[in-house]
């Protein structure tokens, strides 16, 4: 086994006890502060000369301080003379701008990437990554691990026999598909139109659902708009009742009241991101720090993570 540290930044640090917890070891040790105009500080404080090292920081919000605090990081260590950086960064922020919709835009996906190998990353480990082709956007070993399984071994205790997962729009379908496959459940699916760049629309649904339990899947949920829409929409075709499940689950601007009061019963997502407040009691926090710790077991022994796939 390689002599390997892991380091935990200020995103989510519960879950990264988890994570060295599970692997059995003490988290590295380091001091990241933040100056009072808002600069990122970071000092390692063991030695880090020929070690694999082991960052754990999702950019999550505050998007642009986390993902500043991880290059800090990074260049902290690789002028520290670290053998190899390695980014675990459950949430990747910034996935979303992976193309332009007009010539005078930024690709923010492709930049971020860069300044991450830029700062020494040598290789990056993620969770359901909101477009795939941001793997390409880093120049070196790019890992997407999925927390599908995790989430269907989850759900399966709460699903009804007559449940039916559906796909809140085209692009989700594959997601879609994986989670109906691994729950034996059949499949549906909403195509919409944009109207405008914060609105859009279903014009149909493929699939049954009148009578149904409806499972609404997203990899994301940042203010839970589009999965509103679904619930209105599957209402309006007959369905019964609603649940959703989603790897990151942001929930920001009342996300989690929306939802409730829209109808969804059950909302499950993990804790790549700090588990918002639920003052609605229907979000269920399922831990993905045991396939992380996993992960990070078969990297430190240079072996496959063919499985985790």
């Amino acid at each position: 086994m390689a002599e390997f540290i892991v380091f935990a930044g200020s995103a989510n640090p519960a879950l990264a006890a988890a994570v060295v917890q599970a692997l059995g070891v003490q988290p590295g040790a380091a001091e990241v502060e933040r100056f009072p105009d808002g600069e990122s500080s970071v000092k390692v404080m063991e030695s880090v000369r020929g070690k694999d090292v082991y960052l754990l920081q999702p950019t999550c919000p505050p998007v642009n301080d986390h993902v500043m605090e991880l290059l800090v990081f990074a260049d902290a260590c690789r002028r520290a003379a670290a053998g190899r950086i390695h980014a675990v960064v459950p949430y990747y922020g910034y996935a979303r701008s992976d193309k332009r919709h007009g010539r005078r835009e930024a690709i923010t996906a492709s930049m971020v990437a860069l300044l991450m190998r830029a700062a020494g990353i040598d290789h990056v480990v993620t969770l359901d990554l909101h477009t795939d082709q941001v793997e390409g956007f880093f120049p070196g070993p790019f890992d997407t691990l999925t927390a599908v399984p995790t989430l269907c071994a989850a759900l399966g205790t709460e699903l009804p026999a007559d449940a039916v997962v559906v796909s809140p729009d085209a692009g989700r379908v594959k997601l879609a598909t994986e989670y109906a496959t691994r729950l034996d459940r059949p499949l549906a699916v909403l195509h919409k139109r944009r109207e405008t760049g914060t609105r859009t629309q279903v014009t149909h649904l493929v699939g049954e659902v009148e009578g149904r339990t409806c499972l609404i899947i997203d990899d994301m949920i940042s203010t839970g708009g589009t999965l509103v829409e679904s619930v209105v929409a599957l209402r309006e075709a007959g369905a019964a009742s609603f649940l959703v499940s989603a790897t990151h689950g942001l929930l920001l601007r009342n996300a989690v009241d929306r939802l409730a009061d829209a109808g969804v019963e059950r909302l499950f997502v993990t804790d790549t991101v700090p588990p918002c407040e639920d003052r609605r009691g229907i979000v269920r926090v399922v831990s993905v720090a045991p396939l992380l710790a996993h992960a990070l077991r078969q990297l430190t022994r240079d072996r496959s993570l063919q499985e985790l796939f």
